[in-house]
Order: C-alpha cells, then sequence, then structure tokens
C-alpha cells in the first residue's frame, strides 16, 4: 500500500501549513486594501502613540527620573499655595470686619429702623436723562390732575420682602423654596457670614436672622461650611485652592404644627388575623428649603457614598459658596436683577468665545489648503 504522507520527499503536514499561510497572506492583503480598515488602524495608532504617558514611557530611566524630581518640586509647590490660601483667609477675616459696618447700615434701611439721608439715597443712574424726562412729564400730569382726588403713595416701612425677593429672583435659590416656605421666609431679615477665629480650622457660618414669627422661635439659624486647604496625600497634584469638606446646620425650634420640612399622612393598615382595618397616621419628610439646615454629612469613616447623596452634598456646598460669594456681599443687585443679568451676559460671552474659537479652527482648516507656502 502506497504510503501517501510524503509527496515528492515534502511531508504533507508541511504542505497543508504552507498552503493555510499562503490562505492567510492573501486574506491579509484583501484586509489592507480596504481603505475604511486601513483608516480605522492608522486612527488607533495615533491615538496610541500621542498620548502623554505613552510617550513618557519610551523615555530613558534617567529622563523619568529627573521627572520624579521635577514632580516631587510641583508638591512643594502646593504646600505653598496651600499657605497662600490661608493667609487669603486670614485676609478675608480683616476685610469682613471693614465690610460688616456698612452691612449693618443696610440691614436697618432693608428693615426700616433707620431711613437714610437725602445724601445717602442720591444714586445717578445710567438711564437719569431718560428718568428725567419722565419725571417732567410725570409732574405735568400731577399738576393736570391736581384737582382730582387721588390716593396718596404708601409708604411702607424700610424695603418690603427684600431677601425673599433675592430667593425668588435667584434659581438656585428659588429651585429650594416651596410654596409654604415662602410666608416664611418673608420674615427674613438679614443673612450673615461669619469667618473662623484666627489659629482655628478653616470655615465659616452662615446666619439667618429672622423677626418674631408664627413657623419658629430661633432668632438666628446658622449653617456652618468646614473647609480644608491642603494638598491631598493620595493625589496632591489635584490641589486648586480651599474646599468646603463638611457642613453642620442647626436645629430649628418649631411651633407646634408649624414644621414644614414634614408632612403628616393616613395609612391603612388591615389586621392579619381579624381582618379588621386601622387607620394610622404618620410623619414623612417634606420638600422645604428649610432642609437646608439638616444638611447630609459628609462620610469620614472611609465608606464613600452613593452618587445621588455626592451630587447632594457638592449642591449643598455650591450654594453655601454662592450665599458667601455672591448674595451677601452684593444683595441689593440681587435683588434688582442687575447681578443676575451680569451673571447671564457672563456666561453668555463664554459660550460666545467657545463658538468663535471653534469657528476660527474650522477657518484656519479651510486657510491652510490655501496656503502656498515659499521657501
Amino acid at each position: 500500500m502506497a504510503d501517501n504522507s510524503f509527496s515528492d520527499g515534502v511531508p504533507s503536514d508541511a504542505l497543508e501549513a504552507a498552503k493555510n499561510a499562503s490562505n492567510a497572506e492573501k486574506l491579509t492583503d484583501q484586509v489592507m486594501q480596504n481603505p475604511q480598515v486601513l483608516a480605522a488602524l492608522q486612527e488607533r495608532l495615533d491615538n496610541v502613540s500621542h498620548t502623554p504617558s505613552s510617550y513618557i514611557e519610551t523615555l530613558p530611566k534617567a529622563v523619568k527620573r529627573r521627572i520624579n524630581a521635577l514632580k516631587q518640586l510641583q508638591v512643594r509647590c502646593a504646600h505653598i499655595e496651600a499657605k497662600f490660601y490661608e493667609e487669603v483667609h486670614d485676609l478675608e477675616r480683616k476685610y469682613a470686619a471693614l465690610y460688616q459696618p456698612l452691612f449693618d447700615k443696610r440691614r436697618e434701611f432693608i428693615t426700616g429702623d433707620v431711613e437714610p439721608t437725602d445724601a445717602e439715597s442720591e444714586w445717578h443712574s445710567e438711564n437719569e436723562e431718560e428718568e428725567k424726562l419722565a419725571g417732567d412729564v410725570k409732574n405735568k400730569v400731577v399738576i393736570a390732575e391736581k384737582e382730582a382726588a387721588t390716593p396718596e403713595e404708601p409708604n411702607p416701612k424700610g424695603i418690603p420682602e427684600f431677601w425673599f425677593t433675592i430667593f425668588r429672583n435667584v434659581d438656585m435659590l428659588s429651585e429650594l423654596v416651596q410654596e409654604y416656605d415662602e410666608p416664611i421666609l418673608k420674615h427674613l431679615q438679614d443673612i450673615k457670614v461669619k469667618f473662623s477665629d484666627p489659629g482655628q480650622p478653616m470655615s465659616f457660618v452662615l446666619e439667618f436672622h429672622f423677626e418674631p414669627n408664627d413657623y419658629f422661635t430661633n432668632p438666628v439659624l446658622t449653617k456652618t461650611y468646614k473647609m480644608k486647604s491642603e494638598p491631598d496625600k493620595a493625589d496632591p497634584f489635584s490641589f486648586e485652592g480651599p474646599e468646603i469638606v463638611d457642613c453642620d446646620g442647626c436645629a430649628i425650634d418649631w411651633k407646634k404644627g408649624k414644621n414644614v420640612t414634614v408632612k403628616t399622612i393616613k395609612k391603612k393598615q388591615k389586621h392579619k388575623g381579624r381582618g379588621t382595618v386601622r387607620t394610622i397616621t404618620k410623619q414623612v419628610p417634606n420638600d422645604s428649603f428649610f432642609n437646608f439646615f439638616s444638611p447630609l454629612k459628609a462620610s469620614g469613616d472611609g465608606e464613600s457614598l452613593d452618587e445621588d447623596s455626592e451630587f447632594t452634598l457638592a449642591s449643598d456646598f455650591e450654594i453655601g459658596h454662592f450665599f458667601r460669594e455672591r448674595i451677601v456681599p452684593r444683595a441689593v443687585l440681587y435683588f434688582t436683577g442687575e447681578a443676575i443679568e451680569d451673571d447671564d451676559n457672563f456666561e453668555e460671552g463664554e459660550e460666545g468665545e467657545e463658538e468663535e474659537l471653534e469657528g476660527d479652527e474650522e477657518g484656519e482648516d479651510e486657510d491652510d489648503a490655501d496656503i502656498n507656502p515659499k521657501v
């Protein structure tokens, strides 16, 4: 019987392997001739070759060693920056004391405890000429209607609902306010910022001062924000200045039946054995601005918060920072809406710049095609 394991002195296994290799080579040639495949491969190679980390990996050990030395210097810079922000906090405390007499006078004008003088009330607006013309017209109308009995213009005490109007004007705050919060916020007379004392851990306190009301007995509600100004040991390069790390609220002494942070619901229960049904009442949490004074606590035991809790805490920190940096220092401009218009214009300007930059980049591509470089 003939032996088929050899053909012309070449083993059959070797012939089969050569055949498979030839087929694979043909398939590779066909794939590589596909322009879409080539483009995808090129894009992947470009991405790999241009990432900073991949470039660093290609450097000699001696260069990597010097880079590590630069990182040590960067950490030291971060610690100096932290000290800088601590001194900034000291300056904020110093100047807060200079602002406070002005803010105290602001409160007196708002509450009506003090009436501003004519000199204090004088203000030259941008539309002064238009207002003057309008005033002249109004005076003529008044003279013409002098004979008619007109009701006297009301003169309420101070500036009614000053802080409540700010809450209503600012989206970040109005989103927190429920309809049943509104009558309470109308009793708000002042908001103050108090900085931590020298030598104490960095923090600030928001004080909400209320006139006597039918809802709670506290004259002042407080919210304390604790801050940190030091690089994280695990990630020192992420340091960008002081950050709020935790906050504490205060207990509100609600008068009977006036607590808007809870609501009473009725629930029917059926007895398993007897089949009888009873109605029970229980209190459950209720949406309210005044939950602001019962904040979620940051995890201090190393356990991570869930995504919703992290979002809630981050939003709380953002609101506290906004009160401190924007609302309290510039209250009258948020009352009139001028600060809100400025904020909106600034945001629109940023968007416009981004669009313009994108347009410029597109234009550069088109121009590049028309450029005829000179040697």
